[in-house]
């Protein structure tokens, strides 16, 4: 498990100073998933692998002054350049491993996590983590602001057969998780899934 760690945090540690600078025009397709997240004002939230919390902003106008919002990651560095983005004030930050949140049991409304799953060792173990601090009928976002096709072309890759994204492997995995799938996008300029906590 360590070592596991060990290499996502030196993978974004690395690349946390100029991530936000690398993606500039990625601000609305945040906005855009966490509005189809159905996050209401009040509500408790966590953005889950937050990174330099771009969801952050979003997801603070969404549930407003009383609602409350979380920012966990795993990567210092990453916490840090959300801090010198200005984003502390959108959120509580969190250093901590998904797979393991110091959050009570259904406390939370709905998870927001942009391009975690990918980097979750146990996707199975996270998921359910995830499941346990959200409230029954609550939501989970799973997004990314390119779509599977996009993302491989960028990283000069196929898609494999066995990409946990992909709906014939996501659906079964959200299911043994404790979520139903809602909804699901792959589109060239985003990749959305909606996820509703089973009771």
């Amino acid at each position: 498990m360590a070592h596991d760690h060990t290499h996502v945090r030196e993978f974004f540690g690395a690349r946390a100073a100029d991530w936000d600078a690398r993606f500039p025009d990625d601000g609305p397709a945040y906005a855009a998933a966490v509005a189809d997240l159905g996050v209401r004002p009040g509500d408790a939230v966590l953005d889950a692998g937050c990174g330099t919390g771009r969801a952050l902003p979003p997801l603070r106008d969404a549930v407003g002054p009383a609602g409350t919002v979380l920012g966990v990651d795993l990567t210092p560095a990453m916490l840090d350049a959300a801090v010198r983005a200005g984003r502390r004030s959108d959120g509580r930050l969190l250093l901590a491993d998904v797979a393991r949140l110091p959050v009570r049991p259904a406390a939370l409304d709905a998870v927001f996590a942009a391009g975690l799953i990918a980097h979750l060792p146990r996707p199975d173990e996270g998921l359910r983590e995830l499941a346990r601090v959200v409230r029954p009928g609550g939501r989970l976002a799973l997004f990314h602001p390119l779509g599977r096709g996009a993302l491989a072309a960028r990283q000069a890759r196929r898609i494999l057969a066995d990409d946990l994204r992909a709906e014939p492997n996501l659906r079964p995995l959200l299911a043994g998780s404790g979520w139903r799938l809602e909804s699901y996008a792959d589109e060239d300029a985003r990749f959305l899934a909606l996820a509703v906590r089973q009771g």
